[in-house]
């Protein structure tokens, strides 16, 4: 078992922490250079599966050498999340806030008028992370392959009141069989707000990781 670093956004960091995301997708680096007609050309095509269950397979068969820098089942996130270190006039640490769930006015650091600054989630230290997940899956997937389940188990819902509701008609006329309901074009305009406009036409492949919270949250 082994440890490593996760960054998440406050939104995601809050859908963790409500037990709504239990899962996250992460760019592969670099991508699989694999092809249905490649797969078809070494006889290897079995007809009723998506190129992404066939890559999947592959991969989880060994015939890929790609690592998940994720981990793999029964390996430990430790989630890193935007936070502000509350340090005392002796240089102790008094409190440490996260901006994720953070309630002005009801710590300490605000009632002794501490200035707070936060820290991007990127410079956490691990002593400082609340937030402790189990990996309990790991797979290769094309992005768009994402199921309508897949969406919510990704905190989709910390989120959609939030989003773009034209970027969201206009991404349900671009994907076949979905509408403005469904949840594949809200997920989707969540990705691009992160990766960027194109990033859901690119289809990447992705390390879908699936995880529970193995370890209570703090305030």
């Amino acid at each position: 078992m082994r440890e490593r670093p996760i960054l998440f956004s406050s939104p995601m960091v809050r859908a963790i922490v409500e037990g709504r995301k239990t899962q996250t997708r992460r760019i592969m680096k670099p991508q699989p250079m694999v092809t249905e007609a490649r797969l078809r050309e070494l006889g290897a095509w079995i007809e009723g599966a998506s190129l992404g269950e066939h890559v999947n397979g592959a991969w989880q068969n060994g015939f890929i050498d790609a690592v998940c820098p994720y981990g793999q089942l029964g390996d430990r996130l430790w989630v890193r999340e935007t936070h502000a270190p509350i340090i005392g006039q002796d240089g102790g640490l008094i409190e440490i806030d996260y901006r994720a769930t953070y309630e002005h006015g009801a710590r300490l650091g605000d009632q002794l008028g501490m200035r707070k600054r936060w820290t991007p989630a990127i410079h956490m230290r691990r002593k400082y992370s609340r937030i402790l997940l189990e990996v309990t899956d790991v797979r290769v997937e094309r992005l768009t392959e994402i199921s309508e389940e897949d969406c919510w188990r990704e905190g989709l819902e910390s989120v959609d009141g939030e989003l773009d509701e034209s970027a969201i008609y206009e991404m349900a006329r671009r994907i076949p069989g979905c509408t403005f309901e469904d949840a594949r074009p809200s997920f989707a305009v969540l990705w691009e707000s992160i990766h960027g406009p194109g990033s859901w036409d690119a289809n990447p492949w992705v390390w879908v990781v699936s995880f529970k919270r193995i370890e209570e949250v703090r305030a």
